[in-house]
């Protein structure tokens, strides 16, 4: 399959586009059976742009294949207590299905990375959904792996609890 020629940038959450195409593609990722298979509150879709614009530690960007926006990572400056350092959390990684194995992920991490970096943070970190297995393979290949501290504690899981 052919790459798609596409242009990565950060988003400015004041950006009217940015903003539409932000929530346009989260929307997408929720609906789909990857992101829930529920469509987004119209509440959370018109708040989402300015809540993260009032957080210096978030930052997301945008894929375009032209005009067309289609992928779209927001991320999550956190504290590594162990390093002293920001990390940075890879909170949502969406590619629309016409675009999914054609590097598009990889070319946005690759600007994530550089965002990271500028911001001397320590690691990245992500969740992915086990079953997801081409979006595990993506990550792999981007570096991304399981982490243990000692292998008698086993390898490190990602929990919740709803407030």
């Amino acid at each position: 399959m052919s790459q798609a020629v596409v242009d990565v940038r950060l988003v400015d959450y004041r950006n009217p586009v940015h903003a539409r195409d932000l929530v346009g593609l989260l929307d997408a990722y929720a609906r789909d059976p990857a992101g829930g298979g529920t469509p987004l509150a119209p509440q959370v879709l018109a708040a989402l742009p300015a809540a993260l614009a009032a957080r210096p530690q978030a930052f997301s960007v945008l894929a375009y294949d032209g005009e067309l926006a289609v992928g779209l990572i927001n991320c999550i400056e956190g504290f590594s207590t162990f390093a002293c350092k920001p990390l940075v959390n890879v909170h949502d990684v969406v590619v629309l299905a016409s675009h999914r194995g054609q590097r598009v992920a990889q070319r946005m991490l690759a600007r994530v990375e550089h965002e990271a970096r500028a911001r001397r943070a320590c690691k990245l970190t992500l969740e992915v959904l086990s079953g997801n297995k081409s979006a595990l393979r993506a990550y792999e290949r981007e570096g991304f792996a399981n982490y243990q501290l000692d292998p008698a504690f086993g390898t490190a899981m990602f929990l919740q609890k709803k407030l």
